[in-house]
């Protein structure tokens, strides 16, 4: 069995406005019996699973970069990374030191993810980063003279009060740093967050849907000049530099999830575990592992093809009609004859060859061609 592994770290230093994550602020007083808690669920899943060639490793959160560096070393040390296989970790300006580099890179970790999201202080305190860009730009220059040869830096389009000037700004100091793989993401309102609430009572405005748009194709056509390939609706890489984790998530394959929230795909079931810290790691102390375990879907041969193709649409080279075959014996073309008929009518998608990918009117409405499938 081969399979990517998920490491959820949810303590934060302060929860930015718009984030709707498992994730935890002032609860630093759980820190040692949540990470004795994991290391213990990954003893156990190991014990009853045996052989497992891990392929991937993505420690996410929350602000995994927070917590203590030894802490991740150990969980690391316990997953047994001793092949050099894509081993990733969030970090955050602001709380990185270079000890705590240096011993991610120790640990067998390859490759950095580092959460800026804009260059402008004034948009960044507007967010709830508790970050500046020149924090960033420390925390990038450390992990360049501590060895790593593999960094993403995040970005957002569409914050409050931002503009094009801005995304232009943001663009131009990043690519000069030159790093291997840059992620942009539209902020999306979630309701219940600060965020969602000062909006709906519109103590702030956002920038409008046209004027987000035109951040996205100006983001998508700045970084294709800048020679990185776009391969994924937020995500750009320098060749060969592809996330992947995430593109083994996007390709349907198997991963584990181990922590508070994490999320698994294993034997067409999608499953997590519990939000709760402190009665996640109760049920652990208690030998209740299968208490923290929340089942989110048995998937059906049928709604397993469908998510294939919305997660397939995700990459901008689209799905392609023979690996769809092989992996369910059945032509996609006529399993959905008629929404794919629709789609290509309303310029939605391209058929050509062998693939199946959005177009440019596609990249921009993705949420109408994925309903077909849902």
């Amino acid at each position: 069995m081969k399979l990517g592994v998920y490491v959820h770290i949810p303590f934060c230093k302060q929860k930015c406005l718009y984030c709707d994550f498992v994730s935890y602020a002032n609860k630093e007083q759980f820190e040692e019996k949540y990470i004795e808690a994991l290391k213990k669920e990954i003893k156990e899943w190991k014990k009853q699973n045996g052989e497992v060639e891990i392929e991937t490793i993505y420690i996410g959160g929350g602000t995994p970069s927070y917590i203590q560096s030894k802490k991740i070393c150990e969980i690391i040390e316990l997953l047994d990374s001793k092949r050099n296989i894509s081993t990733t970790i969030e970090v955050n300006p602001g709380t990185i030191t270079k000890e705590k580099i240096e011993d991610y890179k120790n640990a067998g970790i390859n490759r950095l993810s580092i959460g800026l999201q804009s260059t402008n202080n004034e948009l960044l305190k507007e967010i709830g980063r508790i970050h500046t860009f020149e924090d960033f730009l420390k925390t990038y220059k450390i992990a360049r003279q501590s060895g790593f040869e593999n960094i993403n830096v995040d970005l957002m389009i569409g914050l409050p009060n931002q503009s094009i000037k801005d995304i232009k700004k943001s663009l131009e100091e990043i690519t000069k740093l030159n790093p291997e793989h840059i992620s942009v993401y539209s902020l999306i309102i979630e309701e219940n967050t600060p965020m969602g609430k000062l909006v709906n009572s519109s103590r702030i405005k956002l920038p409008d849907e046209d004027t987000e748009r035109n951040m996205y194709w100006y983001v998508k056509d700045y970084l294709e000049l800048k020679g990185y390939k776009h391969y994924e609706i937020s995500n750009f890489a320098k060749a060969g530099f592809e996330s992947k984790h995430n593109l083994d998530c996007w390709n349907q394959n198997e991963y584990i999830g181990f922590g508070a929230g994490a999320h698994s795909y294993i034997n067409n079931k999608r499953f997590c575990n519990i939000s709760n810290i402190e009665k996640y790691i109760e049920n652990i102390e208690n030998n209740n592992i299968k208490n923290n375990i929340l089942i989110n879907e048995i998937q059906t041969k049928k709604s397993k093809q469908k998510e294939y193709m919305i997660l397939g649409l995700r990459k901008i080279e689209g799905i392609s009609i023979q690996k769809f075959k092989n992996k369910f014996n059945e032509n996609p073309i006529m399993l959905y004859k008629y929404e794919l008929s629709k789609l290509v009518d309303e310029e939605l998608i391209d058929i050509d060859g062998d693939n199946i990918k959005l177009t440019n009117r596609g990249l921009d409405l993705a949420n109408l061609v994925w309903e077909e499938f849902i």
